[in-house]
């Protein structure tokens, strides 16, 4: 891993080549373009690889004792050309880890209580195991193409309070996290060894899970994957409802508030073992809870095929927003599906769980109660977006936020203007994503590109509004024909792989056969913003010639409104291609023959951050 001064310092060098506008590369994403892992026509090289893994996990609990105990099989393929000495093991629950040092149940982390790889007993420290990174040394090396399989034994305290994991309530659970995995190994960095703190996001292998959980009667389970079992697990008329959902585009109420009373919806043996399977998925997760509410349907995601996906929902009866939830992610699949990305929902299933997070999981959404419907909507809708960025495409979230949430907080304005209609929709998006950067300080911004653990300036906006602007921008300036060509370009190279931003780039140059890379310098490598500036207007052979200082730097797009001397006005756009040539300082010829009384311009959605110097007026 090359070390932030040394970031830093390659950052730097790119800013100061302005008028090159190079992509520059760190030096190990160099090498792996170098090696052919990685290839400039923005495909996975010839010698592109990924690590593999088979997970047997099964877990059991009995609330409200908040102990979770863990077994768990896995089959490590090393796919990659080295000899690995040792694996990394993720274990993200240890971020709990002494939170609340006075409870006498408080979190402790995970403990392991027996593993061994190949059979044999391998050396592992709980005192030392307190990180979110932990070594394991392998008694001999796994060499390439082979693999090795591990048994591990564990439990741990499942946390409390609105956060991503952890306890909902008493007696409802929602588990995140929560089981030793073995970290990526990739070709640019080797070993994902960057600790999890609980605010950047996370970066996983495509695995294949089977997952059994296991709790008293009475409980349902809700989890990433296919149920295995519904028949088992559930009285015969529950499976039969669930069962119906599934060819089901209105919403059919499998567990009601009435059912939850009556204790009549699961088998009732003394516990029940839920069974899930799903394959080539960055991760798992579940909620457990016997008394939420379980609503369901399914849409059609994918017309040729007529593949339906289920849509579910798990809620206590009370919160009248999850009433409508599974409504809700019913329109974002279908929306998401047949229009941006237009990518059919690539899962067999979508269930949104009422907890704290608001965050996304593979087929899962932990989402918290809003009083308002509009904003319970867009909320559903941004993280079942990310069905597509990091989970179809395996991004880094932890070291390159922009690629999923940038794409994110884009696909909600999106969906959101089919919803709400553009008026509504682009006035939420400034306030939510726009207003408070673009009016903030920018004497300390920090490129895009800038590694998330790096960024110590307006981290969020790094990550959500800017990206999201660039790439609307880009959608401006290419139209959306050609826009939705080079994005289905990136997405079909490297679905189900682990793109970089070089291979963002790459692929979005290839697929729309056009050298973007001044675009991408402009929006990725400088710490621009938005301003612009009307210097004057004059008067010209057959209408008004513009000139435009480009004080914040990034390359927007705007409207000309001009309001002429009989009191008509006219709109007219131009897109960020205007900024090719000159970053800068720009011309603009408007076509008239009218006398022009003022002349504003206005960015929309790319909020100027000094709306006084964008108006000229005829003396």
């Amino acid at each position: 891993m090359l070390k932030p001064i040394t970031l830093a310092a390659i950052f730097c060098l790119a800013l100061v080549q302005v008028n090159a506008q190079t992509l520059t590369m760190p030096p190990e994403i160099k090498q792996a373009f170098d090696k052919g892992t990685r290839s400039t026509n923005g495909k996975p090289g010839k010698k592109y690889w990924q690590n593999h893994g088979r997970y047997n996990i099964s877990v059991s609990m009995t609330p409200p004792n908040k102990t979770i105990t863990g077994v768990e099989d896995i089959t490590y393929i090393n796919n990659s050309p080295d000899a690995l000495s040792s694996l990394n093991m993720k274990l993200i629950v240890n971020v709990h880890r002494g939170r609340t040092p006075t409870a006498a149940n408080a979190p402790q982390g995970i403990t392991v209580e027996e593993i061994t790889i190949n059979g044999a007993k391998a050396d592992w420290d709980n005192e030392k195991a307190v990180t979110t990174n932990q070594m394991v040394d392998l008694k001999s090396p796994l060499q390439p193409h082979d693999s090795l399989k591990m048994n591990i034994k564990w439990h741990y305290q499942l946390s409390t309070g609105r956060g991503r994991d952890g306890a909902i309530d008493s007696t409802s659970y929602f588990l995140a996290y929560f089981y030793p995995r073995v970290s990526v190994y990739d070709d640019y960095k080797g070993w994902d060894l960057q600790p999890h703190t609980g605010g950047l996001e996370f970066y996983n292998d495509f695995n294949d899970y089977a997952l059994s959980v296991t709790v008293p009667k009475n409980f349902i389970v809700w989890a990433t994957g296919t149920l295995q079992n519904p028949s088992e697990v559930l009285q015969p008329e529950f499976a039969k409802r669930l069962q119906t959902s599934m060819t089901s585009d209105s919403t059919i109420h499998i567990a009601t508030a009435q059912d939850l009373t009556n204790k009549n919806i699961t088998a009732q043996n003394a516990t029940n073992t839920w069974k899930w399977n799903s394959t080539h998925i960055t991760d798992v997760t579940l909620g457990v809870s016997d008394h939420y509410d379980w609503d369901a349907a399914s849409v059609i995601v994918d017309d040729k095929a007529q593949r339906r996906t289920s849509v579910q929902a798990a809620f206590p009866d009370s919160s009248n927003d999850f009433h409508q939830y599974v409504k809700f992610a019913h329109n974002s699949l279908d929306w998401f599906s047949h229009n941006l990305p237009g990518v059919p929902y690539p899962f067999p299933k979508t269930t949104s769980f009422q907890g704290y997070a608001d965050m996304e999981y593979p087929m899962m959404v932990n989402d918290s109660h809003e009083k308002d419907l509009t904003f319970a909507q867009l909320v559903q809708d941004h993280e079942i977006a990310h069905t597509y960025f990091p989970f179809y495409m395996g991004t880094n979230e932890s070291r390159y936020a922009f690629m999923d949430e940038g794409w994110a907080t884009t696909f909600e304005l999106l969906i959101g203007t089919a919803e709400k209609g553009k008026k509504v929709a682009d006035e939420f998006y400034k306030q939510f994503r726009v207003n408070r950067w673009t009016h903030g300080p920018h004497e300390k911004e920090m490129p895009i590109i800038t590694p998330s653990p790096d960024v110590t300036f307006g981290g969020g906006n790094n990550a959500y509004g800017k990206p999201s602007l660039s790439y609307l921008a880009l959608k401006d300036m290419l139209g959306d024909e050609l826009f939705k060509k080079a994005l289905h370009t990136y997405m079909n190279n490297w679905n189900g792989k682990h793109p970089i931003p070089w291979d963002y780039f790459n692929s979005m140059k290839s697929g729309s056969g056009k050298n973007l890379d001044w675009f991408f310098y402009n929006w990725f490598y400088t710490p621009y913003y938005i301003d612009l500036s009307l210097e004057k207007a004059e008067k010209a052979d057959g209408g008004y010639t513009l000139s435009i200082k480009n004080i914040g730097g990034f390359a927007v797009p705007f409207d000309a409104i001009v309001t002429y001397a009989d009191g008509t006005t006219e709109s007219i756009h131009q897109t960020p291609i205007v900024w090719e040539k000159d970053q800068k300082a720009i011309s603009v010829k408007i076509k008239t023959t009218k006398d022009v009384k003022s002349i504003t311009l206005d960015g929309g959605i790319f909020v100027d951050a000094d709306m006084k110097n964008n108006t000229w007026t005829a003396n």
